[in-house]
C-alpha cells in the first residue's frame, strides 16, 4: 500500500528535511544525535533478543524491527507525568521511559510476570490480549481528568487491533468523555499474516472522525514527524481538547513474533522496498548531509550498541530461575483462600518428585 499525500512527513527517506503546514519542529544538533542514538541502541537490543530466542534462551520475542522511529518519536514526545499503555512490542517506548531492557527480556524468558513498576516509569505492563490496553488507557485518562491533573495518556496498538471490539469501545468512551488520551496505532501493514486491506476499506486515521475526534496519518519511519505529531496530540489532550488518533504508517520488517514465518505470506520485494525507508538510515543521512555528526560519532554509537548487546545477553543469561510456586504470588492484593489452596496442592505435587 502506498502512503497517501495526507501523510505527515518532515524527513524524507533520503534524509532531506521538508516542511509541513500543520506540523513543524525545531531540533538542535544534539537532539538529532540523541534521537539517532536511541534508534540504534533500541534496534541492537531487539536484535540481541531475537538471537537469544533462536538459541533457546527466550520463549518468544516480538521484534520491533522497522518500527523504531514510531516508538522513539512518540516516546520522546511524552512529558514526564504522561502515562503510556503498551502492547507487547513497545520496546522503544520502554527505553524512552527508562525501563531496563532486562525487564523486557525477563518477561519473555518467563522469570517474572512483567517486572517493572508502572508508576515508577509511567509505563504500563505489557498487554498480550489484543486491544485490551486501550480500555485501560481510557479508564486511566478519565481518572486523571476527574482528578484535574494536567497530564495525558497514550496507548499503543497495531492495525489488526483496530478490528477488535475493545478498541472501538475505547474510542466511544474517549470521545463522549473528552478523555485526554492519544490513540497511537502502529500500522505495520500486517496483522500477523492478514494484510491491511483485510482490516479496513479506508485509511485507519479516518475512522476517528466517525467517533467524533481528529485523526492524523504520520510517516511512521520518520522520527521527526512522529515526535512532532505526537507532541501536539499530547499537548491537545492536556489542554482539554480530547482524544486524537495517530496512525503511524510503518512496516514490520521482521516476523510478527519469533514463532512466525513471514516468507509464507508476503513477498520479498515488499520488504526490500521498505528497507529503502529505514528509519535509522534516513536520520544518519540527515546528520551527514548537514555536517551535524562525523564518522567518529557514528563509530562511538555503534561501539555503545555492541556493548549494550553484550551486556544485555550476559545479564539475561544470569537471570535466576524462579521457584515454581512463585507463579501464585502477586495475583491478588491480599490473601485468597482458593489461590492458597491451589498453591498448596501444587507445592505438594512438586514435593512428590523430590521423594
Amino acid at each position: 500500500m502506498t502512503a497517501s499525500p495526507e501523510l505527515v512527513q518532515l524527513l524524507t527517506p533520503e534524509g532531506e528535511r521538508v516542511e509541513h503546514p500543520d506540523y513543524d519542529i525545531e531540533l538542535t544538533a544534539e537532539e538529532v544525535r540523541s534521537l539517532y542514538r536511541d534508534l540504534v541502541l533500541v534496534r541492537r537490543v531487539d536484535l540481541e533478543a531475537v538471537s537469544l530466542q533462536r538459541q533457546g534462551e527466550l520463549g518468544i520475542w516480538a521484534s520491533l524491527l522497522g518500527q523504531e522511529a514510531a516508538q522513539i518519536g512518540s516516546g520522546r514526545a511524552m512529558a514526564e507525568t504522561d502515562m503510556a499503555f503498551p502492547t507487547y512490542r513497545e520496546h522503544g517506548v520502554a527505553w524512552c521511559r527508562g525501563v531496563d531492557p532486562l525487564y523486557l527480556l525477563g518477561l519473555f524468558r518467563g522469570v517474572h510476570n512483567g517486572g517493572w513498576d508502572p508508576y515508577e516509569h509511567n509505563f504500563g505492563l505489557y498487554t498480550i490480549v489484543i486491544g485490551a490496553q486501550t480500555l485501560h488507557a481510557v479508564g486511566y485518562a478519565m481518572g486523571v481528568q476527574r482528578d484535574g491533573a494536567e497530564t495525558a495518556t497514550i496507548v499503543y496498538f497495531g492495525d489488526g487491533a483496530t478490528s477488535q471490539g475493545d478498541v472501538n469501545e475505547s474510542f466511544i468512551w474517549a470521545s463522549v468523555t473528552n478523555a485526554p488520551v492519544v490513540f497511537f496505532c502502529q500500522n505495520n501493514q500486517w496483522a500477523i499474516s492478514e494484510p491491511l486491506e483485510k482490516q479496513t476499506r479506508i485509511p485507519l486515521y479516518k475512522r476517528a472522525s466517525g467517533f467524533g475526534f481528529p485523526g492524523v496519518r504520520v510517516d511512521g519511519n520518520d522520527v521527526f514527524a512522529c515526535l512532532a505529531v505526537t507532541r501536539k496530540a499530547l499537548a491537545d489532550a492536556r489542554a482539554g481538547q480530547g482524544p486524537t488518533l495517530v496512525e503511524a504508517f510503518t512496516y514490520r520488517m521482521g516476523a510478527h513474533t519469533t514463532s512466525d514465518d513471514p516468507t509464507r505470506y508476503r513477498m520479498a520485494a515488499e520488504l526490500e522496498a521498505w528497507k529503502l525507508k529505514d528509519p535509522i538510515e534516513r536520520v544518519k543521512a540527515y546528520l551527514f548531509k548537514n555536517q551535524l555528526a562525523d564518522q567518529a560519532f557514528f563509530d562511538k554509537v555503534d561501539e555503545e550498541a555492541d556493548q549494550l548487546g553484550r551486556d544485555t545477553r550476559r545479564r539475561c543469561l544470569e537471570l535466576p530461575d524462579p521457584e515454581p510456586v512463585a507463579i501464585f504470588e502477586n495475583v491478588y492484593s491480599g490473601p485468597h483462600a482458593t489461590l492458597e489452596e491451589e498453591r498448596d496442592q501444587y507445592a505438594s505435587y512438586l514435593a512428590g518428585f523430590a521423594e
